[in-house]
């Protein structure tokens, strides 16, 4: 790896994460790409965390580490911002892994491609069990436009922060929204806009690992339902941007719904929501089922649940969560 290559930013929120934390560290610092700078942001975490990143630190002269009172996620990503000084910044959870050549596949990516954000795949871990994120994904150079569609439909793209390299200057005017939940559905559309160009590879180099614990893995709480409030914002953002991607947004609205319906299988208060999800579902089946560009399983979805709730939500217990 040339020592003459651009600095890296690499910034890792860090909260109650004291049993994962070492090997997210390491999969960092042994990276390829060694020109970087490693912010690690403990975010008030009550546990050993914070010693841990210090202890970092002390060996390694690219890592930084601030010390806050918890604020979030959110918060911990912006302070981040607001004092790296990479020509380039990515993101990692502190509880998942990256492959040693991440950061220099994202950059040769980006490079080649005379882009100013590059993606890679990435693969899901739960428990014993890894699945790609995403399959048959061809390496390509998208305009932002094509890029949110791709996203709106997931189409090899996601919200995620993280499996990402961006320009910096792209962030200049993007922060994240302190104390919402989905925080990247708010925010990486954004960064999109903000850019020409954007690589996506075929290689999944980022490895997120699903606990109980997680956002996406715990039990429904009512943050939850943030999901449906960032989902609409960035709808509404985007079709401002771009008026003819209102059937890509109505099914990213319609996706974030049953979503947030299988959260809410489980919980025997919550039927107001649960009517005026499913309300939404029902009210908008016929533009799904029209939509060439929507997956087979979302409308499958759509048809079971018109049809019957119970139907849909015994279907997705038995084969949905596979």
């Amino acid at each position: 790896m040339n020592c003459n290559n651009p600095l890296v930013t690499v910034i890792v929120p860090v909260y109650k994460v004291e049993p994962y934390l070492r090997r997210c560290l390491d999969s960092i610092v042994n990276q390829t790409y060694k020109n970087l700078e490693i912010i690690l942001i403990d975010d008030g975490s009550p546990d050993n965390c914070g010693v841990i990143c210090d202890e970092y630190a002390e060996n390694d002269k690219r890592i930084k580490v601030i010390h806050k009172e918890n604020g979030g996620l959110s918060s911990a990503r912006n302070v981040g911002l607001d004092i790296f000084k990479g020509e380039y910044v990515s993101f990692v959870d502190s509880d998942d892994v990256v492959s040693l050549d991440m950061i220099e596949y994202l950059y040769d990516l980006l490079s080649d491609n005379n882009a100013e954000i590059s993606v890679c795949l990435h693969e899901i871990v739960r428990d014993n069990h890894r699945w790609i994120s995403f399959k048959n994904v061809n390496n390509q150079t998208v305009t932002p436009k094509e890029c949110i569609k791709k996203l709106l439909y997931n189409d090899g793209v996601d919200t995620s922060a993280w499996a990402k390299l961006y320009k910096a200057s792209l962030f200049n005017n993007v922060r994240y929204p302190q104390g919402k939940l989905f925080e990247d559905i708010a925010t990486t559309y954004k960064v999109f806009f903000n850019a020409n160009r954007i690589a996506l590879g075929n290689e999944a180099k980022y490895s997120y690992i699903l606990r109980n614990s997680s956002i996406v893995g715990s039990s429904f709480n009512e943050k939850k339902l943030d999901l449906l409030e960032m989902t609409d914002e960035m709808g509404r953002n985007v079709l401002n941007v771009y008026p003819d991607l209102s059937k890509a947004v109505l099914r990213r609205r319609v996706y974030a719904r049953f979503s947030t319906l299988n959260q809410l299988a489980g919980c025997v208060d919550r039927k107001k929501e649960k009517d005026c999800i499913i309300k939404f579902i029902k009210d908008n089946t016929r533009e799904i089922l029209l939509n060439n560009e929507v997956g087979l399983k979302d409308k499958v979805a759509s048809i079971l649940l018109n049809m019957n709730y119970n139907l849909y939500k015994f279907v997705w217990d038995k084969f949905g969560k596979k």
